[in-house]
């Protein structure tokens, strides 16, 4: 697919949730829930084109690059971000829907603890 196509179908999913904002972060297109961003097209330079940051635990991003290093992979930058870097080119449709939804309720989950906290 396309760069654009993929991203759109990215946007598609992240419409059907609720709350979630369509913008930009750093000139790149960007999903958001609450104001915090849980996938955008990468914009630092060390990522490769066509590549989605998602938003994950540690845990979970470290076993989907083991387990599948063409499609999932990380650069020094993101290291210490709870993410990981997706080749749009090489994700099955399916597992960006899985991606998108579980990246959406991480964030949601963060906002929730972060308000019970103040």
């Amino acid at each position: 697919m396309p760069r654009s196509s993929r991203f759109n179908l990215v946007e598609k999913i992240g419409r059907a949730l609720s709350d979630v904002e369509v913008t930009t972060t750093w000139g790149k297109p960007t999903l958001k829930v609450g104001g915090r961003m849980f996938v955008c097209i990468a914009s630092h330079k060390s990522a490769e084109p066509d590549t989605l940051v998602v938003m994950m635990d540690f845990a979970d991003r470290d076993a989907l690059i083991e387990d599948d290093p063409d499609t999932y992979y990380l650069k020094e930058h993101y290291v210490g971000y709870p993410c990981v870097l997706v080749r749009l080119s090489r994700v099955h449709p399916d597992a960006l829907r899985d991606l998108v939804t579980g990246a959406y309720r991480y964030i949601r989950g963060k906002n929730r603890s972060s308000r019970r906290a103040t």
